[in-house]
């Protein structure tokens, strides 16, 4: 029988891991170190704020440069050294989206395909969510298989995810939707779409990084976070 290690365990492991062997910088290259001084300080978060499906999404990065690079090393290369890092500028979106909401509202993120946990081992939107001291609740759950993201275009993200989510037990919740990186919209929109259908008020998603482009779901509104009053 397989035993499953929990995520936090896995985590740890990954930690030590990245402090017994030599590594290179996530952002730049250098050698043996995990991460720079330079490419820490690129992770300075500057918030900016877009609207997906009628919620505020704060996003703590831009997705290109030094922070792209980061990211993908945690999330392809399984560095979970690094969503330290990461996490501390997610809690800084996270903090600016609270302003507003009721006190009881749950952060509920978007949930990884069986497939990519199995093949990276831990899912990322959750660990970044614990290293930044948010309470997760998992009430989105994929209903079927998708293809991967990447390549390809607006209209195609969105035919690819549609009907894909399904949010469960969260009927008369607030609820603030997480996840890693905003591209076009597309996941964003259909996880607040499945969330509004099972009864929850959605009024706010908060990602790590925000994609500098524009797209048929999200509209770029301004360089600070915060939900109205």
């Amino acid at each position: 029988m397989q035993i499953g290690i929990p995520a936090a365990v896995r985590e740890a492991l990954g930690d030590v891991g990245a402090l017994l062997f030599p590594v290179e910088c996530a952002g730049c290259g250098a050698g043996d170190v995990s991460l720079c001084a330079a490419c820490r300080a690129a992770l300075t978060p500057m918030p900016t704020v877009r609207t997906v499906a009628g919620a505020r999404v704060c996003s703590a990065l831009r997705f290109e440069g030094v922070t792209a690079d980061v990211i993908r090393t945690l999330k392809e290369d399984g560095r979970t050294s690094l969503a330290g890092p990461l996490g501390a500028a997610l809690a800084v979106a996270v903090a600016r989206t609270r302003p507003g909401l009721p006190e009881d509202a749950v952060f509920v993120p978007v949930p990884s395909s069986r497939a990519s946990v199995r093949r990276r081992g831990f899912r990322p939107v959750e660990t970044l969510m614990r290293r930044a001291g948010v309470p997760i609740t998992r009430a989105l759950q994929l209903t079927r298989s998708t293809a991967d993201q990447r390549g390809l275009e607006v209209a195609e993200r969105a035919a690819n995810l549609s009907g894909a989510f399904e949010g469960r037990r969260v009927a008369g919740q607030d609820v603030v939707v997480v996840d890693d990186v905003v591209t076009t919209g597309a996941t964003l929109a259909e996880a607040i779409r499945a969330l509004r259908a099972a009864g929850a008020r959605v009024a706010a998603a908060v990602t790590l990084a925000d994609t500098p482009r524009r797209s048929m779901f999200a509209e770029r509104e301004a360089d600070a976070c915060g939900i109205p009053t």
